[in-house]
């Protein structure tokens, strides 16, 4: 009789499943990044919608159901400038004011991405004198509403006994001044500097002489 044959490893087949479809928010982020370097290569603007669809490989059908207008589009790269800016919201509990105002800050922002947060500030600057909107949106988006989200934040700090000053609004308005001077000057163009570790120098001198005026020196 013969003996039944050993059974057969089963091997499994790999399913061949579609390419995976980048989400709304990837192919969002997609289209602002490409927008961003587009902007700065070209200028506001002398960039089209198509070219920034054509960047990024997507249709412009794809490109003005998330973005409707070039004014839009500009909106979303602000408010990412601003973050490069500007670290809030984010949680700094248990540090003290100078180390998480130095995290607020991004003090010790790399060289490449520090001259591309500077060479957007420029941008913007130069470009706001032709395009009003840019002007705008960028006092609205960017300055305005660092402003609100540091004074937010200096509240919170005022609140639990770190922080004393009488006016949070004007507190942060004078430290952005104090920083933001510090990366670029009014008239678009970068401050002069011996090299990018003399200004996170003096950014970080910046931060103390805010904090000794206004922390207990256990809180510094």
């Amino acid at each position: 009789m013969p003996k039944p044959s050993s059974p057969q490893p089963h091997t499994q087949r790999k399913a061949r499943g579609r390419p995976k479809v980048a989400s709304a928010d990837e192919r969002r982020a997609g289209i602002v990044e490409a927008a961003r370097r587009l902007f700065l290569a070209e200028g506001y603007g002398r960039t089209t919608m198509s070219e920034v669809a054509a960047h990024c490989h997507a249709s412009k059908r794809t490109l003005y159901e998330l973005f409707p207008s070039k004014t839009d589009l500009l909106a979303a790269v602000i408010e990412q400038h601003r973050t490069s800016m500007l670290a809030l919201p984010g949680d700094y509990e248990g540090l003290g004011l100078c180390e998480a105002l130095e995290r607020i800050f991004q003090v010790d922002i790399d060289e490449a991405a520090d001259e591309e947060r500077a060479a957007f500030l420029s941008l913007t600057i130069v470009e706001a004198a032709q395009f009003p909107e840019v002007g705008e949106m960028m006092r609205r988006l960017g300055g305005q509403r660092a402003h609100t989200l540091l004074a937010e934040w200096m509240e919170g700090e005022k609140k639990a006994g770190r922080l004393f000053v009488d006016d949070t609004a004007s507190a942060a308005r004078i430290l952005m001044d104090m920083m933001f001077g510090a990366v670029v000057t009014k008239t678009g163009t970068a401050a002069e500097w011996p090299g990018l570790e003399a200004r996170k120098d003096y950014m970080r001198r910046c931060i103390r002489i805010f904090v000794h005026g206004t922390g207990r020196p256990d809180q510094t």
